[in-house]
């Protein structure tokens, strides 16, 4: 039976070998590995899906920033990746765990939600490519599959996506 839960930190080795065996260890040299190296996922966004103890899919966010050419800073959140063990594709489960961390990102009410990925796959979960034409990333990127779910409004058109700022400790 297949079961979706929130990630935990005990998942982390299990969702990391998931990874490598479907994007390979080359997948750290990505533009999004970039925003989100050094920073923990957000724990209340991230899931898991198991067929009893086997780990089967995950899916993880990450805090992120949007700065404007006028130096704001608005959070966004970075979903992805989503993985899905080869032999269990085509079962649902990739879009099983997408409306499992967007309900939750819906529920907490979080900023937008920004990833890299096919719009075809991704557009029926409510992402488009429309306010994300003029943003920069840490690293190469299809303009195409820079696409954003949730309102745009008061988001700067031309800005830079950057790892979320670190908390900064009090005097």
């Amino acid at each position: 039976m297949i079961h979706i839960a929130a990630a935990q930190v005990a998942d982390l080795p299990e969702i990391d070998s998931l990874l490598d065996a479907r994007f390979g260890p080359a997948r750290r040299n990505r533009t999004a590995y970039r925003l989100r190296d050094g920073a923990a996922p957000d724990a209340a966004l991230s899931f898991v899906a198991r067929d009893g103890a086997a780990l089967i899919g995950s899916v993880q966010c990450w805090p992120i920033t949007l700065r404007g050419a006028a130096g704001s800073v608005q959070p966004l959140v970075l979903l992805g990746p989503v993985a899905v063990a080869a032999a269990r594709e085509g079962q649902g489960l990739a879009s099983a765990l997408m409306r499992a961390a967007l309900a939750a990102a819906d529920a907490l009410a979080r900023p937008p939600v920004l990833l890299i990925g096919d719009a075809p796959f991704y557009g029926r979960f409510g992402f488009s490519a429309d306010a994300t034409a003029q943003w920069q990333l840490p690293g190469p990127v299809d303009r195409a599959r820079l696409l954003l779910r949730g309102s745009a409004a008061g988001l700067p058109r031309l800005g830079w996506v950057e790892p979320a700022l670190p908390a900064r400790r009090a005097a």
